[in-house]
């Protein structure tokens, strides 16, 4: 058989060769009525799957938080909720009773209108959940057509996994021994699958349209998860090519952990902070054993979703606390918290925010905060709390002007006198930042710098608010670019604001954890670099290979470029000859 490539989008990087084993959702007869007298065994039936799904799910809730971080496994909680919605499974329940339909036919039913329902939405948050659900229905079915339960968990040779799609749910199951790799037909970047297959490790290619029309079982493909290939039938030389290039990963792989415990630091000796962006207190171990010298952003919203009510000020002292001495015993590091940034695509259904047209554009992050301050400052006072245990500073959301940091600043200073009048410690010195993610912020950065502490760019929001391109819509995506000329002119201009003010500037978006932009942020003035923990080993190799003049220089060429292609070409020229040079000169 000729070789035949698919094109797809990588999402999670790394070389593996390897056959094939194709995984299809069960088969099952969806227009099955079932006769009176077999309703009662057919409800016994349904009823057993449903068990068997929750049981299957929370188990999975465990395996998640220990493979890919506490923060993860909201997702994995919201189809446990779902199976236990009254909306749901009884639902379901009364169309067999009723309709006489088959289990498989009413989960299917069921599933579809629910699916429909949240698709239509105009909440991206609760657009997302008609994947939560239709992954609840298809998880049923599988139960009901095959009741042991058989799942990807249970595959036990090494394979390359080819499907159609994979649910959050099916990603987390997968053991990283046996599945080297999987390609589906459908998916995008920012799904929940290819954030869990980066976690994981595990390399993937998502959106590669033809795959089950053309590869078999047991076909040997390449899964080039960098390129978004996906190689089916690869000749001598092809697999030849591909095996030297996964040694040279494998080998570059363990340069790149010889650096995790080293000081991240330039080739003239400059320092910069490796930071990594982490959702819970479960995230610190990894974090800190990839070599992340603070917490850099720690998200809070993790406390808030997934439950029916706000977390107390006790249960979020407690994980605050958790993070400050950890770090501390370990550096001491610093943790940046942020406050809570509720809204847009994230949401919490006691909040009672209304619908919006624009959600990015409303009610949420600080906005939200300063209207319902109870929430707001009982969050305040735990954080406060923990900073008698460690180095914690706070940091605010979504800041687009003056008046929104000095509101917070008096609410935080309420939360101080409180915590003073009942003789509880905190730290009186404890620095506040904000968030430079909308462009106002970024244009008043002067001002802002005098009242602020610090500063942290946010890129994937301004660089959506910039371009005006929504970063989960595939349509646009060819716009989305944080390398555009206009966004790096806004992190300039805020990076020389504090500068003049004398004040540090770090990054927490995806950009700081890109090695190809980090040289470039450097050589813009960025003091800290936050990331996902993964890929901090990488990035202080690439920057133990430049100096801060070339750096700099790299980042006046950029700016002086009119569009993100121009700038593109420049970062990856200059990071393709730090690695020629490290490879020429055998770095280790």
């Amino acid at each position: 058989m000729a070789a035949r490539t698919f094109h797809g989008i990588g999402v999670s990087e790394g070389i593996r060769i390897a056959k094939v084993f194709i995984y299809r959702q069960p088969k099952a007869d969806f227009n099955r009525n079932v006769p009176p007298e077999k309703i009662p065994d057919e409800t016994k039936r349904f009823k057993a799957a449903v068990r068997g799904a929750d049981q299957e799910i929370s188990g999975l809730i465990s395996h998640a938080a220990e493979q890919v971080g506490e923060k993860q496994t909201g997702i994995l909680k919201g189809q446990k909720s779902i199976l236990a919605d009254p909306a749901f499974t009884p639902e379901i329940e009364k169309l067999i009773t009723g309709q006489h339909f088959s289990a498989e036919k009413a989960v299917r039913q069921l599933t579809d209108q629910f699916v429909t329902l949240f698709s239509n939405m105009a909440n991206p948050y609760m657009r997302e959940r008609a994947a939560d659900v239709r992954d609840a229905g298809n998880r049923l079915i599988r139960f009901l057509t095959d009741p042991s339960g058989k799942s990807l968990s249970d595959i036990h040779e090494k394979v390359i996994l080819v499907a159609d799609d994979l649910s959050a749910s099916d990603t987390v199951q997968l053991n990283r021994n046996y599945v080297l790799g999987f390609a589906t037909e459908k998916g995008g970047k920012t799904a929940h699958t290819s954030i869990f297959a980066k976690s994981l490790g595990i390399p993937a290619v998502v959106g590669a349209a033809g795959l089950l029309t053309n590869i078999r079982n047991g076909d040997t493909v390449i899964l080039d998860g960098a390129k978004g290939l996906c190689i089916q039938s690869p000749d001598q030389t092809t697999i030849k090519s591909y095996q030297q290039k996964y040694e040279s990963e494998q080998k570059q792989r363990r340069l790149y952990e010889s650096f995790s415990h080293r000081k991240m630091a330039l080739r003239d000796g400059g320092r910069v902070i490796a930071a990594a962006n982490i959702g819970s207190s479960a995230d610190i171990e990894y974090s800190l054993g990839q070599g992340a010298e603070a917490a850099g952003l720690m998200r809070t919203e993790t406390l808030f979703l997934s439950r029916t009510n706000a977390p107390t000020e006790e249960e979020q002292f407690s994980e605050y606390r958790k993070a400050a001495e950890a770090f501390a015993i370990a550096g001491p590091g610093e943790v940046i918290i942020r406050t809570l940034d509720i809204g847009g695509d994230k949401a919490a259904g006691y909040f009672n925010i209304p619908q919006e047209a624009n959600p990015f554009l409303g009610l949420r992050a600080i906005r939200l905060c300063l209207k319902r301050v109870d929430i707001f400052l009982t969050q305040l006072r735990a954080i406060l709390r923990a900073s008698a245990f460690g180095k914690i500073k706070i940091m605010f959301p979504m800041i687009s002007g003056i008046e929104e940091l000095r509101q917070a600043k008096t609410l935080l200073q309420q939360a101080k006198d409180e915590l003073s009048k009942k003789g509880i410690a905190y730290d009186q010195n404890i620095q506040t930042g904000i968030m430079i993610e909308i462009p106002s912020a970024a244009l008043m950065s002067d001002a802002l710098a005098a009242e602020a502490d610090f500063f942290s760019i946010g890129t994937n929001d301004l660089t959506q608010y910039t371009l005006a391109a929504d970063r989960s819509n595939q349509s646009v995506s060819d716009v989305y670019d944080p390398f555009d000329p206009g966004v790096l002119r806004l992190i300039r201009m805020t990076a020389e604001a504090a500068k003049r003010h004398n004040i540090p500037v770090g990054m927490c978006g995806n950009m700081a954890g890109d090695p190809v932009a980090v040289p470039l942020l450097v050589g813009m003035g960025m003091d800290e670099l936050s990331m996902a923990a993964g890929e901090i080993p990488k990035t202080k190799y690439t920057l133990s290979r430049c100096s801060r003049k070339e750096c700099e220089k790299l980042a006046e060429k950029s700016l002086h470029c009119v569009c993100a292609r121009e700038v593109h070409k420049a970062a990856e020229d200059f990071h393709e000859t730090l690695f020629h040079v490290s490879n020429d000169t055998g770095a280790n």
